[in-house]
């Protein structure tokens, strides 16, 4: 596959794009909260607010860093909501989903290392309450129809600081702390510190995320309804799909 002017980057280079940006993420949220709980101990207010202000700031840093090329998903449920809306084929969706958990995983073993921990401990965190499960579909369904939002309504260069900004906020507002990403709440079960989760409460969360991806696509949907452009709508985050602007010009006569 070769670059073209009027489409998006080769897949490979796309990949190595999420996976870096999964790595960055992972790393971001996992090596905040050792810090956190290292800085702050028995402090849990202060933890998290040293967690969700390194995690708002760095997320925006991340999505500006590798958006234009991948898109800046991170996350399984950005990539299938985009592929529903035509954004991505669902072949190249499913090439996303393992890069992005596997980024997540090395992100979280990175940042153990970082900070003189082992590289692998499995956190006994337990998180699966109903509650927190409540949280996680209001936190996946906002964060989707955010960036959808934008990129639907023409806005999507704003979504580097607002997605930061959602999830720093996120962080508060839901009980859940506001994972939002089958791939990074696998890759927190790497880590027995402030931001892991235990193995037995990743499935249930995932589950409780993508309810609030597909609840967030029906929320675009209903909001910003498609347009006669179609797929050209779609959101992208950062990475612009092709439009009508940058199509070489058809030929007179031709079909619309």
């Amino acid at each position: 596959m070769t670059d073209q002017p009027d489409g998006p980057p080769p897949l490979l280079r796309r990949l190595a794009a999420e996976a870096l940006g999964s790595v960055l993420l992972a790393a971001l949220v996992v090596g905040s909260g050792i810090a956190a709980q290292q800085l702050s101990p028995g402090q849990v207010g202060l933890e998290l607010v040293e967690n969700a202000a390194a995690t708002a700031a760095g997320l925006f840093a991340i999505i500006l860093m590798v958006g234009p090329v991948s898109g800046a998903h991170f996350n399984p449920v950005v990539t299938l909501v985009d592929a529903a809306f035509g954004g991505l084929s669902w072949r190249e969706a499913a090439a996303y989903l393992p890069v992005q958990v596997a980024g997540c995983v090395g992100g979280a073993v990175l940042a153990n290392l970082m900070f003189g921990d082992p590289a692998v401990s499995i956190s006994a965190h337990h998180r699966a309450a109903a509650a927190h499960l409540l949280g996680e579909v209001v936190a996946t369904a906002g964060l989707i129809l955010l960036i959808f939002s934008l990129v639907r309504s023409g806005r999507g260069e704003r979504a580097p600081a607002a997605v930061g900004a959602y999830i720093g906020a996120a962080y508060w507002f839901t009980s859940s702390t506001s994972f939002a990403n089958p791939a990074i709440s696998v890759g927190r079960m790497f880590s027995d510190s402030f931001a892991g989760i235990a193995p037995a409460s990743v499935p249930a969360f995932a589950a409780a995320q993508l309810v609030g991806g597909a609840l967030g696509y029906g929320l675009v949907r209903l909001l910003y309804p498609a347009t006669p452009a179609g797929p050209a709508q779609a959101a992208a985050v950062l990475l612009p799909h092709p439009t009508d602007a940058t199509r070489p010009a058809e030929p007179a006569g031709s079909a619309t």
